[in-house]
């Protein structure tokens, strides 16, 4: 299976605003990759910017396929990709 940058950016929206206690339409996820560092995103929550890593891109979009499809997915089973979009690869 296969989820993209919107579906990606939803995770981590909802992964967030659980943390901080805030709807998730108050969370801004802005996804990125560099070299250096991998993937990352910089996330806006309430005006307040944090970055995070992809360990923590992998929690969410884990939470996330356990809350909306039912699917117990493990990190090491979740590969991130990007060439014009992001993308996350999960293994059956």
């Amino acid at each position: 299976m296969r989820i993209y940058t919107d579906e990606i950016i939803n995770a981590i929206c909802l992964h967030m605003a659980e943390r901080r206690g805030v709807k998730p339409s108050d969370v801004e996820v802005q996804l990125s990759w560099e070299e250096q560092y991998g993937f990352t995103a910089e996330v806006w929550v309430s005006g307040r910017s944090q970055y995070i890593i992809e360990s923590n891109i992998l929690e969410a979009i884990e939470q996330y396929m356990y809350k909306e499809y039912n699917r117990r997915v493990f990190r090491s089973s979740i590969k991130l990709d990007a060439d014009e979009e992001f993308w996350a690869e999960i293994e059956d």
